[in-house]
């Protein structure tokens, strides 16, 4: 019979599976890789659930986990190479093809930095203060608004461009 705290997190992860899906989708950008993350970032959460479950946001102690994860994964020097066929089927899911529709909008995300994203991501999806993003990041308030403004910059300056191309 499992232990009460392996339940609950049980539980945890049947309910709130697809939301960090999604979440780690928008915030890495590709399928595959926010299936890692969110793989990782469960492990780790699992490991230490009696810890977590007793903080009064344990999906965003998850989100953290996974945008930690995300940044430290693009430091790395080795990166995986993705095939052509993965191995299992994806599972489609109506809401993060809401959020991946617009296919100009996934380009121009995916063609930020991964911190620039990672700001993005938290104070829009997430919808966190400047100085919630930067406990998160590990930086200063400053430069969570620093990284907000380019990276609206450079949103702003592909809309152009792609409108541009449309007229």
């Amino acid at each position: 019979m499992p232990q009460p705290d392996a339940r609950t997190f049980e539980e945890f992860v049947r309910h709130r599976l697809p939301a960090l899906f999604r979440y780690a989708c928008v915030l890495t950008g590709d399928r595959h890789d926010a299936e890692d993350v969110v793989q990782e970032a469960l492990a780790r959460t699992g490991a230490g659930w009696w810890r977590v479950r007793r903080k009064d946001d344990p999906e965003g102690y998850v989100r953290t986990a996974m945008v930690r994860i995300v940044l430290n994964r693009r430091r790395g020097a080795a990166r995986e190479r993705l095939t052509a066929d993965p191995p299992d089927r994806a599972v489609e899911d109506g809401a993060l093809t809401r959020i991946t529709a617009d296919a100009a909008l996934d380009a121009a995300l995916a063609g930020l930095p991964p911190r620039m994203r990672a700001v993005l991501v938290l104070r829009y999806v997430d919808q966190l203060t400047d100085a919630e993003i930067a406990e998160v990041l590990g930086c200063t308030a400053a430069t969570v608004r620093s990284q907000a403004s380019r990276a609206l910059a450079k949103l702003r300056g592909a809309a152009a461009v792609q409108e541009g191309t449309r007229g």
